[in-house]
């Protein structure tokens, strides 16, 4: 059997009841949704469960997860997730995680807490440097410094401070991360469902930790927890990939045989709620009014019921998956909100479908619930649209087979599917790994009535279910903190304060201590001479066919993508506020050929997905260069591909803009999703604008997707009745410019033969040459700026940008290493471990623009002035040659790292019309191998030119900005 296939068959060594080094094979399953087998194991010395998923990929992967049900709302899974990744017995460093992110070939690299587990997931495409980071994530979890490093759980968990006033604080990674995350109204909302629905199990519980919560944690039980929940015996292990089975699990078997003992008692308890009909409650939240919403969530069962569950999503996709989806439509159509949407809640116990409405208008509250139940009992009893189901459910076939995990890769992904079954019942390890059998009984059902009994029994005769509506309030969580904090510096002496800034004292210094030289030296690393020469990349090919095609012909098991390129440069500037509406509302509305509901059906029915999007496309030598570009991308399976050649061309060529009040109704949601972008992702939204400062490229961005697009946006909606009669010709028009034959590039991703029938189908894709000569677009200069954008959050995003300078003579593969250097040394150390952010970094773009940005920040100045410490920082650095060496792997494995066919083909597409020259990834990669220390600290120069121009962006809420000492321009309120 060759190398490629050898997975096909199970392997004889490894049949059930044989032991490999310590482990016991207890069941082998062929798994043909990997093209692979499952090999479920026991460890016989600890109980500690593992599973390996033995397929083809090189991309390997290793996970560790323990059973973390909380049992109140402290967060101390959340924080102990963060800790345990600071040092360890073997690896006595303070951040080996962060050590690991400077210098492994990782190709993921991360932990995570979920509301029952929590997992450490590492991914390489290197077996040895997979062993390196299984060896210290092992000894992380299984023998953390948290037992003789107390200031570890202060750091990342929560303590006090005080300022020179005598007033005081809290600060801590996880703190401050959860005020962050519970500005979000989604997430409060989310939240309270959870303590509705589950009032007597741990999913009642914030798993993150609510910030009113987390310093009610101590430190004893802190440690208590992990002493009784990180015991082997609680632990599951996931090995995916391509690997000496044998050999890694004698590696696993070794780390488990010297696993502490600590007999601390048993784990908290994951037990199935009882059933509750909870009454329709009312929670006070302090946020902006447009953040009012209601959800309702009606638990489907068990994780047992693999087919349900899917069953579940496809239902809620086909009855609110799109506005023309018959629930949503209705919704929509009763006028009692801005957006409404549905979701499965799964990978829980007991999972969910929710009903979300955001946007309340008057009097929804009281109507939400009986419109949603009365609108399922009409579907129940007469019948879901056979059109709708079927639709939905080739578009959940095609997402499992296509496999795209959003940047996961698969080893990842698919651990975390494994434990979507295996946390609550050891013999289904493999439920969510598997979809072959519950399609077939899905597509079977189709016709006899199984959604609709499915869709009776979810909403309308459930037992167990609960609403909760998020009400805008003034004050809330930040008013709270301070009067608590007042209260505590009330009961407070003179001495007692004094041990706070000793204790903070304390914090700093150990903070600030280097590592000591053998300590740094007990972590595992590779050197340059084990970095492999990197695949060759295919290269795409120019064919011939009626368009301009670019062709990539890769291996993508049976699916054809395609990517529409149309040049926006023969359009005014003030035109493309306006394409940004185009591309929201095109394959929304009605066309010549279908209604907006049939077309609807028929881009889920034919199309894996359909979209319509901006970019604009930057020359490294040129600021002031920019190509605004309208892309359609949509794929489809192989037998499908004549849909892809003519559903994309009906929509761009015979939209009908007419239905003004459809239009609204996606205008609003768009605004909708911007907004909370802001609010759970300021720090892209804050660094898009600052490159806005500078490029000519990012202003015509701006203009189309980003803030300036959001005002736009904004100020039409506010206007609606005067404006929208307008609309209508002005699209049309638009479109008409936009889409013509000697404006479109067509890249085509998929086998020749596909390739082929698409252009026979789609001969010139119904596109005629335009009557527009040569490009007029002048877009704005940019001009650096001090902004400040305000949103409901309790803590900001804080980035500030720098324009090209003079003194910067780094290429481009010398500035990525010393972005890693910045970003996981300097900036982590300074403005995430002292200054309490959840997130920080360094960026530096081919075009020669940098910046630094900080995420769920408690500080705007004091970051500020982290910032301006970074090029003396830089300029002094005197890393090691082993940390150089450390850096340069890094970031070339990050270089190398494996991507999709789908991602390959962009990456090519992208690189292709910035002007990018043949080879340029091997240029960069070649300066990465050759950096110098002293190239490196050449760079502080660029970084300290005051000639260079400079700019600040905050998002932040109101108090934070107002408290800062930054002269800015303007001050903008973008959420209201």
């Amino acid at each position: 059997m060759s190398q490629k296939n050898r997975f096909a068959a199970p392997d004889p060594a490894l049949a059930a009841g044989t032991t490999h080094a310590g482990f016991t094979v207890t069941r082998v399953e062929a798994l043909p949704e990997i093209s692979g087998q499952a090999y479920l194991m026991r460890h016989d010395a600890t109980g500690a469960r593992a599973l390996w998923l033995a397929c083809a990929d090189t991309n390997r992967a290793f996970a560790i997860a323990f059973k973390t049900p909380p049992a109140d709302d402290t967060g101390v899974f959340h924080i102990l997730e963060h800790s345990v990744l600071c040092g360890s017995e073997r690896y006595p460093v303070k951040e080996p995680f962060v050590n690991l992110l400077k210098t492994s070939m990782q190709t993921f690299l991360n932990a995570m807490t979920f509301p029952d587990k929590t997992m450490y997931p590492v991914a390489s495409t290197n077996v040895a440097d997979l062993e390196n980071l299984m060896g210290v994530y092992l000894d992380a979890v299984l023998h953390p410094a948290i037992y003789d490093r107390p200031r570890i759980f202060e750091q990342e968990g929560w303590h006090l401070e005080v300022d020179d006033a005598g007033e005081l604080s809290y600060n801590g990674v996880v703190f401050n991360e959860m005020k962050g995350a519970l500005s979000d109204p989604d997430d409060v909302l989310y939240q309270e469902l959870g303590r509705a629905l589950f009032p007597d199990t741990c999913y009642g519980h914030e798993s993150g930790g609510n910030p009113r919560a987390i310093p009610t944690l101590t430190y004893e039980a802190f440690l208590d927890s992990h002493a009784r929940h990180y015991a082997l015996a609680n632990s599951y292990t996931v090995i995916y990939g391509d690997l000496d089975i044998d050999r890694e699990l004698a590696f696993v078997d070794e780390r488990f045989r010297g696993a502490a003992e600590r007999g601390a008692g048993a784990p908290n308890p994951l037990a199935p709620q009882a059933p509750v009909r909870a009454e329709r409650r009312v929670v006070p939240m302090a946020t902006a009014p447009s953040n009012s919403s209601i959800g309702l969530a009606y638990v489907l069962g068990t994780a047992a019921d693999r087919t349900r569950v899917l069953a579940t999503d496809v239902l809620l996709d086909a009855l609110c998956g799109s506005n023309e989806a018959p629930l949503k439509r209705a919704v929509l159509d009763a006028g009692l909100a801005d957006d409404f949407s549905a979701m499965l809640a799964d990978g829980v116990l007991q999972p969910q479908a929710m009903f979300v409405l955001r946007g309340l208008r008057e009097g929804a509250g009281e109507k939400f619930r009986a419109l949603v139940e009365s609108v399922c009992a009409e579907l129940a009893e007469d019948g879901i649209p056979r059109d709708k189901l079927a639709a939905a459910l080739a578009q959940a076939e095609f997402n499992l087979r296509e496999g795209d995990w959003g940047g996961y890769p698969d080893g990842i992904a698919l651990s975390m599917l494994a434990m979507s079954g295996w946390l609550y019942d050891d013999d289904r390890p493999l439920d969510y790994l598997r979809y072959e059998d519950a399609l077939a009984e899905l597509k079977a059902g189709l016709d006899g009535g199984y959604f609709e009994r499915l869709l009776r029994q979810l909403v309308c005769e459930s037992a167990h279910c609960a609403e909760v509506e998020i009400a805008p309030v003034e004050g809330g969580d930040a008013a709270e903190e301070e009067a608590e904090l007042a209260a505590l510096r009330a009961g407070m002496s003179e001495g007692d304060l004094e041990a706070v800034r000793a204790e903070v004292a304390a914090l700093r210094e150990e903070q600030e201590a280097p590592d000591a030289p053998e300590a740094l030296a007990s972590l595992p690393r590779l050197g340059v001479a084990d970095v492999e020469p990197p695949a060759p990349e295919p290269a795409a090919l120019e064919t011939d066919a009626p368009l301009p095609c670019i062709a990539h012909e890769l291996d993508t098991h049976g699916i054809a993508y395609v990517y529409h390129y149309f040049d926006l440069r023969r359009l005014d500037f003030d035109d493309l506020p306006y394409v940004g509406v185009l591309t929201d509302l095109l394959g929304k509305l009605d066309t010549e050929w279908h209604t907006a509901s049939d077309l609807d059906t028929a881009i889920e029915t034919n199309l894996g997905g359909l979209d319509f999007f901006t970019e604009t496309y930057a020359r490294d030598a040129d600021l002031a260069y920019a190509a605004p570009t309208l892309v359609v991308g949509a794929s489809a399976l192989s037998e499908k591909v004549k849909a892809l050649a003519t559903l994309p061309a009906e929509v761009w060529g015979t939209t009908r803009f007419t239905d003004l009040d459809r239009a609204r109704d996606i205008l609003t949601q768009r605004r909708v999703a911007l907004e909370q972008y802001f609010v759970s992702s300021g720090h892209t939204a804050a660094a898009a604008r600052a490159n806005a400062y500078f490029s000519s490229a990012a202003v015509a961005s701006s203009a189309m997707a980003g803030l300036d697009y959001y005002l736009f946006l904004r100020e039409l909606l506010d206007g609606w009745e005067e404006r929208a009669s307008a609309l209508p010709e002005r699209l049309s028009a638009l479109a008409a410019r936009v889409f013509t034959a000697d404006a479109v590039t067509v890249s085509f991703t998929g086998t020749a033969e596909d390739r082929e029938r698409f252009w026979a189908t789609g001969g010139t894709l119904g596109l005629a040459p335009s009557e527009d000569a040569g490009q007029r677009l002048v877009v704005p200069a940019p001009v650096p700026r001090n902004e400040a954008f305000l949103i409901p959050s309790d803590v900001s995003y804080v980035v500030r940008g720098n324009g090209r300078s003079e003194a910067d003579a780094g290429t481009i593969g010398c500035w990525q290493v010393a972005t890693r250097a910045l970003s996981y040394d300097y900036l982590w150390n300074e403005v995430r471990v002292k200054g309490g952010a959840y997130g920080c970094g360094f960026r530096r773009t081919s075009e020669g623009l940098s910046g630094f940005w900080s995420f769920r920040d408690p500080s705007v100045d004091a970051t500020l002035a982290r910032y301006d410490g970074a090029a003396a920082w830089l300029a002094a650095w005197d890393g090691s040659p082993e940390e150089l060496e450390g850096y340069v792997v890094a970031t070339v494995a990050a270089h190398d790292a494996p991507v999709k066919p789908r991602q390959l083909a962009r990456r090519q597409d992208v690189a292709r019309f910035g002007g990018k020259p043949a080879g340029w990834r091997d240029a960069v990669r070649a300066e990465e191998l050759a950096t110098t220390p002293d190239d490196v600290r050449a760079l502080a120069a660029a970084l300290a030119d005051e000639r260079a121009a400079r700019g600040v962006c905050v998002f932040g809420g109101r108090d934070a900005v107002e408290a800062s000492d930054v002269a800015f321009d303007a001050v903008t309120e973008l959420v209201r």
